[in-house]
């Protein structure tokens, strides 16, 4: 049924199991086996082509700057709007393929770069189509609150979401057309306030979706605060949280989405990892894969986490596996290996698991198999003709 039998001491397996027969057996001597990686945070599903800001960025322009400038969210959001459907589902089938190939077997995948009801639904529906034609698992966002849209202001495209948008998400989920698991707000200055923010997460609190939103990014907006009082699964990003904001993050068991590769590129001061996890908040990682962070491995994500926001490898592993599935409200099926939850397992050519995070950018000659529900998906030749060292 694809879910884990047995877990221990290799005699008292092969005793359990001496009477079974088996479709196929992987010998892993020498070898490693670690749960599936997830991936907490990504914007996959978008058209146009962004590799001019780098440039920009890399002159000094800020986020924001770019924003203004008509880069940014609103250039992917006119392309994202003139893609076809099925040219966008060719995209994030690639993408979510690259993911795969570097352990991800189960990725947050968020709407967002339509803001408007058409688009928003266009992409939830490619994101639906990927859910039921892959093996990787898809744990799917409503976004829809990533921007205001040009010619509205912040409380228009508020009243919108929730009489329009949101309205039209809960008939299509009850219909069976679509799973929708969360609904996320970039709750930011000059995007959507905290009220705006509030609102639009209630709203979706009653039609059954899960809280899981941007939040205290680029300046401080008592986001985690506010998470914390609505009883959000978690929030992402972080880098401007108080420490008022952190103690209730940490009593309200709200998962902090720790994003290393945003604040790498957009060159902002990392988020507080130590603290939050000194005080006692479930941390978990994303690779906020999107035209600005053009990451699709979480191994790189680990080691940025480790050597930027000075977590220690045990905690990384935990925060791209049970943690981030506690994130999207899945580490009862996934993120350990534990008998009964899902078979998704990665096996690694090293004798030591850390190889994963230490080798930066070697995943591709390291990772040998990713098996998902019980089933190889993925195996790597290059395994056997490479040594991991």
């Amino acid at each position: 049924d694809g879910c884990i039998k047995a877990v221990g001491q290799a005699d008292v397996i092969r005793n359990q199991f001496s009477e079974a027969t088996f479709e196929r057996i992987i010998d892993c001597s020498g070898k490693c086996v670690l749960p599936g990686l997830v991936d907490a945070h990504t914007h996959p599903v978008w058209a146009g082509d962004r590799v001019h800001e780098f440039a920009m960025k890399l002159a000094g322009a800020s986020y924001m700057e770019i924003h203004q400038a008509g880069g940014g969210i609103h250039f992917t959001v006119e392309h994202t709007r003139e893609a076809t459907e099925d040219e966008l589902f060719g995209a994030l089938r690639q993408r979510l393929e690259r993911m795969l190939r570097a352990g991800s077997t189960l990725v947050e995948c968020k709407s967002g770069y339509g803001l408007d009801l058409e688009t928003e639904l266009k992409m939830l529906r490619v994101i639906e189509r990927a859910r039921k034609a892959m093996e990787i698992a898809i744990s799917s966002t409503y976004c829809g609150a990533h921007a205001v849209p040009r010619g509205k202001t912040a409380t228009e495209a508020t009243d919108d979401i929730i009489n329009n948008h949101l309205p039209k998400l809960k008939e299509l989920i009850l219909s069976g057309e679509m799973h929708v698991n969360n609904i996320d707000v970039f709750c930011e200055k000059g995007v959507f306030d905290l009220e705006s923010t509030r609102r639009i997460l209630e709203a979706g609190k009653q039609i059954g979706l899960q809280i899981n939103f941007h939040g205290d990014e680029l300046h401080p907006m008592k986001s985690a605060e506010l998470g914390a009082e609505l009883g959000a699964r978690a929030i992402s990003h972080l880098e401007e949280v108080s420490d008022e904001g952190i103690v209730a993050m940490a009593r309200a068991k709200c998962a902090a989405v720790l994003l290393p590769t945003t604040a790498y590129m957009l060159r902002l001061k990392q988020p507080q990892a130590r603290k939050m996890l000194e005080e006692g908040v479930i941390v978990a990682l994303g690779s906020d894969f999107n035209p600005n962070a053009y990451c699709f491995s979480m191994p790189m994500v680990m080691h940025l986490a480790c050597v930027n926001m000075k977590m220690s490898m045990n905690e990384a592993l935990a925060a791209a596996t049970i943690n981030a599935a506690y994130a999207l409200g899945k580490s009862d099926t996934h993120g350990s290996l534990e008998v009964g939850k899902q078979g998704d397992l990665l096996i690694i050519n090293s004798s030591r698991w850390e190889h994963l995070i230490y080798q930066f950018g070697g995943h591709e000659a390291l990772i040998n198999y990713v098996i998902i529900k019980g089933k190889v998906i993925y195996k790597n030749e290059r395994c056997k003709t490479m040594s991991s060292y």
